[in-house]
Formats: C-alpha cells, structure tokens, sequence
C-alpha cells in the first residue's frame, strides 16, 4: 500500500490506474516526489522467486509422463488436482477428457486461459534427465516413443503457475476466468469436442480467450504477436490409388498404381504453382507414400497421405477441389479405376482478434519490455485454438520464447538451426520460460480483469 504524504491530494484516480498497470513490472518501483519514495506494490516476480522451483518440477513431471491425443486421461486428472488444490471449481471429461476450472471473483468480464495436453509419437532423444521413457502400442499395432515435443507440457505448466498467483491475489482483478485443458490438439479435435459437448453453454462465455505456444527459435525473456491471421488452416488428404496387381515382369497384364501415384506426386505441385494467385499462402505437401511388397510384384493398391495448408476459406476449398481433380485424372490416364479421396483432421486458420492482440501487445510491453515484445511472420503451421475463435470467442494466441540466448547462439557458432518443434531433439529450457509465460499471462489478466474503480 502507498503511504499517505503531503502530495496524496495529487494522486488522483487516474494516477492510481497508472500504478496499478505497473504491477508485475518490475521487482521493485519507485516513483520521486520531492526527494520521497512512493513504493509500489511487491510484483508477480517477487511471487515467483519464492515458488518458480515448484511449477519447474510440475512441468517435469509433465514432461515425463506424456499421454497421446485421446488418451490424455492421468494428465487431466493432474491438471484438475492442482487447479482444485487453488480453490477453483472443476468439471472433468468435457469432450473427452477436457477439463474445465472456473475461478469467480465477484462481477466482470470473463477470460478464458487454454493449454493444450496432448503428446506425440516421438521418441525422446534429448539425454534430459526427466525425459520421457513412455513406450506404447499405437493403433495399428507398432510400439513407439511418446513425448512432449511440442511445448504443451510447458503450455500446462505455465497455466497452474498463472492460475496459483491469481488465486492468491484475488484482491487485484475482478471477473470469471476459465482455465481451460484441452486435449487432443495435435488431431486437430479436442477444440471441436469441447465446444460441441456444451463449453460455452455450459460454463460463463468468455470475453477474451488468450494462449501460448512456445517457439523453439526464439529467446527466453522475449514473446512474439501476429494480429489477424497467423496460423494456417490445416486439412489431413488420405489418397487410395487402385490398380491391378500382377507380375512385375509382364506390367502389360496390370494396372500399375505407383506409377499412377509418381505422377499424381507431381501433377499435385502444379497446384499451388499454377492454380493459385502467388499472393495466397498454400502448402501441398505429400509426407507419406506406400505401395507394393516386393521386387517383382506390382500391387493392387497405393497410399498417399499429404498434409495441406491455406489461409482464407476460398483458397481451402480449391485446394481440396483441384486434389480431387488431379487425382481422378491421373486415374483416368491409366484407365484403372476411381480412387478414393479422403478428407480429414482439418482445422481452421487462426486469427488473431486486432483490437484484442492491440491490447494484451499493450500489456506485454509493460511487462516485459518493448525489446523484448516483437511482431511476428504468419505461419503455415496450424493450431486448433482457432475454433473458439470461429465459435465467436475474441482469441489472441501468443509466441513464448523457449530457448535460453546462450544456447540459440551455440547453435549458430556450430552452424547449426535449433531443433524444431516435433522433433525428438526438441526441449525449452522450463525456468527462464516459465518465468516469462507467467509474468505475461498474469498481467494480461490484471488489465483485462481490472477492479471496479479501474473499468470505469
């Protein structure tokens, strides 16, 4: 609290909105008037210094135990477990094995935080020593590595640290804020699965919807902001080419399907070549292709599975319409029979609210420091995030550094590029993230839920 001086009279409402946006902004402020020292309320850094080792060994523990999409089911009791433990109310198994905490702090706007859950089939090659050893059998049968290797045990991590502070400082924001585990977000469904199974009619309907996704390109300390569009939409293309098998020695008794599935190979980049305007983004990208087994048997079928990406809702619907149109044709050229085009995983291009972005951006610089606030490019890459957006939740999704400086220049010394995210190489280093991510998330929520005497 600030001391009462012979200037007190000066300090006006307004002045007391000003200090109060200063919080979170620095360990210790002091303002100067006539040679006496007003000090400032102690900052969600102070917080930190003491509990910032306990949420690091969360996150670890996240780390170490990784769940696949679907099957997030110990990760979401550990999520509903530590936010119970702050006081906030919890509703498990929304679309799937959601959860959904809901914190009421008197009337105002409704804020709702989201971190993702699920892992991938990777298998960790990072040496840590809390790196995950998990081994499970997939769904067709093969045995393979599960990891965090896209930053969403961070994601989890950065949310009970958030939600522990703003539990403990009620008396700083007023409002409803949701926090949000989601599963299923490398499918692509557990968005859709949570608003379809009643999210925004079930529990208060956010205001504001905000997240972060860690870069693994970026410095810890910094974070990064796209408004409008920045994430892609992202449609998963199954292609089955059919044939006639036989002899490889008489292809004249056959219909070949991998000579049918090399040409629709690059018949499909004359796409995004020829087909699109060059100032649309578009991605075609065949990632898998199986066919055959053996030297000398030419077989019935082959498989294709491309990963496609876009922007604007226009130039999805063409890329779909003219997959199927190549694929038909390359059939045709061959006369063998119709293949069989399959849609699905598709997800929505996130975009970013302006007049939202423009605010938390705002917030950032406070916190953190303009150097270390930076527009960022838009990316192919896609998150399912995007569909609160479309469910016409204002949504901001947000770029957190997750590499110490020292190490983003060992890899350029060695000429090397940083691990990408999914890639088994791939790991943020958790206190200096960790202590960004909170800091941002928590002040974001102090101005977008301030107190009475501040919304007016």
């Amino acid at each position: 609290m600030l001391e009462t001086y012979q200037f007190a009279p000066i300090l006006t409402t307004v002045w007391r909105k000003i200090l109060r946006c200063l919080f979170g902004w620095a360990v210790a402020i002091a303002l100067t008037c006539c040679g006496q020292t007003l000090l400032a309320e102690p900052t969600v850094g102070d917080w930190l210094a003491a509990r910032l080792g306990e949420i690091v060994e969360i996150y670890r523990e996240l780390h170490r135990s990784p769940e696949l999409s679907l099957e997030e089911e110990a990760t979401s009791g550990r999520m509903a477990r530590w936010l119970a433990a702050e006081g906030i109310t919890i509703t498990e198994r929304v679309g799937g094995f959601g959860v959904v905490g809901v914190l009421k702090n008197g009337p105002g706007p409704v804020l709702m935080y989201r971190a993702d859950m699920d892992a991938l089939p990777v298998a960790e090659l990072t040496g840590l020593p809390y790196a995950s050893q998990v081994r499970v059998t997939d769904s067709r049968g093969a045995t393979v590595g599960v990891m965090h290797a896209c930053g969403n045990d961070m994601h989890m991590a950065n949310l009970i640290g958030t939600a522990r502070y703003l539990a403990a400082h009620r008396d700083q924001w007023r409002g409803t804020i949701l926090y949000l585990c989601q599963p299923a977000e490398e499918r692509g469904a557990g968005a859709q699965a949570m608003l379809a199974d009643g999210l925004l009619a079930r529990f208060p309907r956010p205001d504001f919807a905000v997240a972060l996704h860690v870069s693994p390109d970026r410095p810890t300390g910094s974070m990064a902001y796209r408004a409008g569009y920045a994430l892609a939409n992202v449609d998963s293309v199954d292609i089955t080419i059919r044939g006639r098998g036989g002899h490889g020695a008489y292809p004249e008794t056959t219909i070949d399907p991998i000579v049918i599935a090399a040409r629709l190979v690059l018949d499909l980049q004359t796409i995004v070549s020829r087909e699109v305007k060059p100032i649309e983004p578009a991605v075609i990208t065949v990632g898998s292709i199986h066919g055959g087994t053996k030297h000398n048997i030419i077989g019935d079928d082959c498989e294709l599975q491309l990963t496609v990406r876009s922007y604007s809702p226009q130039v999805r619907k063409q890329l779909q319409q003219a997959i199927r149109r190549k694929a038909l044709a390359a059939a045709a050229a061959a006369d063998a029979p119709e293949p069989e085009v399959r849609v699905s995983e598709g997800t929505p291009s996130l975009y970013n609210d302006p007049q939202l972005t423009e605010r938390v951006v705002r917030t950032l610089r406070h916190a953190l420091g303009d150097a270390n606030v930076a527009e960022r490019d838009p990316s192919m890459g896609g998150e399912d995030f995007s569909r609160y957006g479309e469910a016409g939740v204002p949504i901001c999704m947000l770029s957190l550094g997750a590499v110490d400086q020292a190490r983003l220049d060992q890899f350029q010394a060695e000429g090397t590029q940083p691990p990408s995210l999914h890639s088994p190489l791939f790991y943020p280093d958790p206190e200096t993230t960790l202590r960004t991510g909170i800091i941002a998330m928590v002040n974001v929520a102090l101005d977008l839920l301030p107190l009475e005497d501040d919304a007016g």
